[in-house]
């Protein structure tokens, strides 16, 4: 086992190197005509950024000095997102480069067509004569402000044999300059455009998506009818809040939005499932500070996701429950018209904390709707066997950064947004905040406001 995990560690390795080899080369090497120090500087800034992001994932699961991980996370996880589209960009950059070598290569010929034959002068073609042969008598015209020699006959003035003939002055150029795009090479320009052009597009799409993140998320609302809900609940707001990842990068001001939207939704209650933190309560209690603010008539509960087992999910519990927050730890509670549970999450097994359904659905009345909050989706297939009517889950962040969407969602049952399974339905957020990276690119950021609909209604 262990000889398989080294082999299988030792080829991700290599496959890191091989690609981060490839970027260099094409963004730097390519770029240059030979060895100096813009190479030494593109090594270093790809050796550098590896290792800042090593450090920073190293730091946060250690718990090493709250301070440490700070100065590691920003740098180094954002690092992790511009090398992924970095290397995308390049192998876009692959179908461009011929491509771009082509159209130049046919301006070039087409210019060349199109040049006129260079004239020559009267020396080059006097070169050109055979020896020996007379050269071409040329019809003379004369000029009438050349002064006669002999203007009474007629007769041109001979030049005197003696005399030396007058220079000729520098030969016209045989043909034209040369194009600008032979120096440097057209194969370097080409390089040289397609390398800058991936730069500019991978930073330009690492800093949109971090500032859509920072930017707080937004507010989706979706409509979920449920066969059992009464008609009094028609309408009843939940507000599901999943994944928003306290940490060295998103801190307190980052908390204190997402509390400001939630709140801007009046909600009847709050779903907070899970991913609240990356880290200790001791580091991360004061971030964490301001979902106190949270409100909606029917309260805030919060189950745990598989990142509050690396923090510390007892104490989280215990910081949550003083915020003023009602933990569902495998519990169920009766709200006036429907059941709401909520299980741990399947992380905690190895802490003996995983989930029970038996204890938080196992005596409740089937007639009843039933709401429960899991954090993982692939969780689902308990809340069918317990006839869950609607299952809120987060975990899978959209993906968060494409096209991590593709491995996402073949690790889970749902990617995002509202699915049915039998008599259960199933709906994953994509998400408040972020992990790692502080980016998300094709996977939005959301808190989502569910309204539930009565069928009686």
């Amino acid at each position: 086992m262990v000889v398989v995990f080294a082999l299988v560690a030792l080829a991700v390795v290599g496959v890191i190197a091989t690609a981060n080899w490839y970027v260099w080369r094409r963004l730097f090497r390519d770029t240059t005509r030979g060895p100096g120090p813009v190479r030494r500087v593109g090594a270093v800034v790809i050796a550098g950024g590896w290792v800042l992001a090593v450090g920073a994932l190293v730091a946060e699961r250690t718990g090493a000095p709250f301070p440490l991980q700070q100065i590691l996370a920003w740098p180094g996880f954002l690092w992790l997102a511009l090398s992924i589209y970095l290397l995308l960009a390049v192998l876009a950059g692959e179908v461009v480069r011929p491509l771009l070598r082509r159209f130049l290569e046919r301006r070039a010929a087409g210019r060349r067509q199109a040049e006129p034959e260079p004239r020559t002068s009267p020396v080059e073609d006097a070169a050109r004569i055979p020896a020996g042969t007379a050269p071409p008598k040329a019809t003379e015209t004369p000029d009438a402000d050349a002064p006669d020699a002999d203007a009474g006959t007629g007769t041109p003035t001979a030049p005197d044999p003696g005399t030396a003939a007058p220079d000729p002055g520098p030969a016209a150029p045989a043909t034209a300059p040369e194009s600008p795009l032979a120096l440097p090479s057209r194969r370097l320009f080409v390089s040289r455009v397609v390398a800058g052009a991936a730069a500019a597009a991978a930073v330009g799409t690492v800093g949109y998506g971090t500032y859509g993140v920072l930017n707080g998320p937004s507010v989706k609302r979706v409509t979920v009818p449920l066969a059992k809900l009464p008609r009094a609940a028609h309408g009843f707001r939940i507000a599901v809040v999943s994944d928003i990842h306290l940490g060295p990068v998103l801190g307190r001001g980052f908390a204190q939005k997402v509390v400001d939207t939630v709140n801007s939704t009046q909600p009847d209650l709050i779903a907070v499932v899970g991913d609240l933190v990356d880290g200790s309560v001791k580091d991360l209690g004061p971030a964490a500070a301001p979902l106190a603010g949270l409100r909606a008539r029917h309260g805030a509960y919060f189950v745990t996701g598989n990142h509050e087992y690396f923090s510390g999910a007892e104490q989280w519990v215990a910081e949550v429950r003083r915020l003023g927050l009602i933990p569902l730890e495998n519990a169920r509670t009766e709200l006036p018209h429907f059941d709401l549970a909520g299980v741990n999450d399947v992380a905690g097994e190895d802490e003996g904390q995983g989930p029970d359904y038996a204890k938080a659905l196992g005596d409740r009345d089937r007639a009843r709707a039933c709401v429960l909050l899991a954090h993982q989706p692939v969780m689902i297939h308990d809340a069918v066997d317990h006839g869950v009517d609607l299952q809120l889950s987060g975990h899978t962040h959209g993906g968060q950064l494409w096209p991590g969407n593709l491995i996402a969602g073949a690790a889970n049952p749902t990617l995002a947004g509202l699915e049915r399974y039998g008599d259960t339905q199933l709906y994953v957020s994509r998400g408040a905040g972020a992990w790692g990276p502080p980016t998300r690119v094709g996977a939005e950021s959301d808190i989502t406001v569910i309204e539930l609909a009565s069928r009686q209604a």
